[in-house]
């Protein structure tokens, strides 16, 4: 048995993918590296391939925020941001077995990068589907209706096939979800956003994007510290760098440096970061993963020079498509 997660989105703000002509200079690059790395022969490009990390050849990505969290016998969903209709092709495919449901959907709060996909989640138009939504915000109904309305969408909420049902959270208080406990906590975002600390299989992940990271210490965070207690897998939000973070106070985003410290402390094993700008291109994206290996490595050498042991954190920037097993 396992915990599963699929980054089904992973940008910030709105969609948004590489114009054609960066995608150009892109595939030259590539090419290059292909010819400059020792290969000559179209015999070799599978391996050429295999090699290279593949954001390094296909990008990040250009959905915004959605992520699976599924077990052997169930699946959560959270956010509905753009990627959220590659996952319902997917599960519209029937190999996954859960094509009426029931699809149980988290919502972390209702800026428009997080619910742009949910008019294109299949389930709500297949009679006999049964689609949960669940949400600490107290207009949780109102909100997703509010969603399916002319003229913003041509089906409004009342001639869905599906059956909608709605489910107000208690914050920082569990709750059961067929095999998975659930605790939403509070990020620190201009419009109240909550993370979600989810558990099962023994493992844990905690889903913390938006949040600027405003609270770090112990003290801070208080009663939403558990968010970040115990936990194998967290997901940061790391749009910026961190002189943009100081220009963007209040933006509601961070850095991966104010991620890592929260991992470095809570001992947390491995750590994510995610909601890519917009306009961050993949050669941006990289340059904040160098600038945040460079960070990390200043904060072992400082343990070091001080006889100190920092816990290992293995850490990444996420990209579509990408699975965890925990």
């Amino acid at each position: 048995m396992s915990l599963n997660i699929k980054f089904w989105g992973v940008r910030g703000s709105l969609p948004s993918s590489p114009a054609p002509t960066d995608w150009t200079n892109h595939i030259e690059g590539i090419l290059r590296n292909f010819f400059s790395s020792g290969y000559s022969d179209i015999s070799q490009v599978s391996k050429f391939i295999q090699k290279a990390e593949i954001p390094l050849l296909g990008g990040y990505g250009a959905a915004t925020t959605c992520v699976e969290v599924h077990t052997a016998r169930c699946q959560l969903i959270i956010d509905g941001g753009s990627g959220i209709r590659n996952l319902s092709e997917s599960l519209m495919s029937g190999t996954t077995g859960r094509t009426k449901g029931p699809f149980h959907i988290l919502m972390t709060h209702f800026h428009w990068d997080h619910v742009i996909g949910l008019p294109f989640f299949v389930p709500h138009f297949i009679p006999g589907s049964e689609v949960h939504y669940y949400g600490v915000q107290s207009d949780l109904e109102q909100l997703i209706r509010g969603i399916f309305r002319r003229p913003y969408f041509p089906v409004p909420f009342e001639e869905l096939k599906a059956r909608v049902y709605f489910h107000v959270l208690e914050p920082r208080k569990p709750v059961k979800i067929e095999d998975f406990t659930v605790t939403p906590y509070l990020l620190d975002h201009p419009d109240p956003c909550w993370g979600y600390k989810i558990q099962s299989q023994g493992k844990t992940y905690a889903h913390c994007v938006d949040t600027e990271g405003t609270r770090v210490t112990a003290l801070e965070l208080g009663d939403d510290l558990p968010l970040y207690q115990g936990v194998d897998l967290m997901y940061f939000d790391a749009q910026y760098t961190l002189p943009e973070l100081a220009e963007k106070a209040n933006w509601g985003h961070s850095a991966a440096q104010v991620g890592l410290d929260i991992a470095l402390r809570e001992e947390i094993g491995q750590v994510l970061f995610a909601h890519h700008d917009p306009g961050a291109r993949i050669e941006q994206v990289q340059e904040l993963k160098r600038q945040t290996r460079e960070y990390y490595e200043s904060r072992q050498r400082f343990a070091a020079d001080r006889n100190q042991t920092l816990p290992a954190v293995s850490w990444d920037f996420a990209y579509e498509g990408l699975e965890i097993k925990l």
